[in-house]
């Protein structure tokens, strides 16, 4: 990374600080006020970092990341209940094999090998 834009990304972290520190620069002021001082800060430094090579390598992610979003064949709803419904049997049988585990592991060792009988 070039020292221009690591410079240009030390100055993006300081816009994001000032304008967390123009919020509570103006705590007695209006609410409103105090969130357009950060995402005022936010939005200079997006400007700022935008103009970096990593920004403009981002920039480039993000565009091909919705690109590549765009081709997802999501699922139909019938499809989602189905998947859920079998997770959600899976679960219940399994918690109802492992509750029969114990309890079977539990009988056999108190009752059986320690002779620990309950009363």
């Amino acid at each position: 990374m070039a020292a221009t834009d690591i410079v240009k990304l030390v100055i993006a972290a300081a816009l994001v600080l000032l304008g967390i520190a123009g919020y509570y620069w103006l705590g007695a002021g209006s609410i409103l006020l105090r969130i357009l001082s950060v995402a005022a800060g936010i939005a200079a430094a997006v400007a700022v970092a935008w103009m970096t090579t990593p920004g403009r390598e981002f920039v480039v992610f993000a565009r091909e990341a919705l690109v590549e979003v765009k081709k997802v064949v999501w699922p139909t709803r019938k499809e989602t209940v189905q998947t859920t419904a079998a997770v959600f049997a899976f679960a219940v049988v399994m918690a109802v094999f492992l509750w029969l585990s114990d309890k079977t592991l539990e009988w056999a060792l108190y009752d059986l090998v320690l002779g620990w009988k309950k009363t």
